[in-house]
């Protein structure tokens, strides 16, 4: 048997350097090729997840998009509908459709109240 010279205090230095050491040096070549395909196949798979979700919101942008191209078109064409429709024009000729004529100014009675107060603000419309 071989007789170990002991220096005092070597022992922590040796497990403290040990510690120091990453695991992965400890490792054989195969096991470091092993552990960088893995790592690699983790980084392809993160990347592929973040791209994919990039595409599926890509993509609802898009469907948002053309959604919203939808509805202005809608809305352009009932704001058209809506002017056309309130109209005097529009508005007279339905009436003469419906068998409704202006009224003759010589048989109109003005009924007059007496004590009756205006309504304070014409712009809103009257609500019951």
């Amino acid at each position: 048997m071989k007789a170990a010279i002991e220096i005092p205090g070597l022992l922590p230095i040796i497990r403290r350097r040990r510690q120091q050491y990453p695991f992965f040096l400890h490792m054989g070549p195969v096991a470091l090729s092993v552990m960088s395909v893995l790592l690699i196949g983790l980084m392809a798979l993160l990347y592929l997840s973040q791209v994919g979700q990039a595409v599926s919101a890509n993509h609802q942008i898009q469907v948002i998009h053309s959604q919203q191209a939808s509805l202005l078109r809608d809305n352009q064409d009932l704001a058209s509908a809506i002017s056309t429709e309130q109209s005097p024009e529009y508005i007279a000729q339905h009436a003469r459709q419906l068998g409704l004529t202006p009224a003759d100014q010589k048989i109109i009675q003005v009924l007059v109240v007496d004590h009756m107060q205006p309504i304070p603000n014409q712009t809103q419309p009257i609500q019951p």
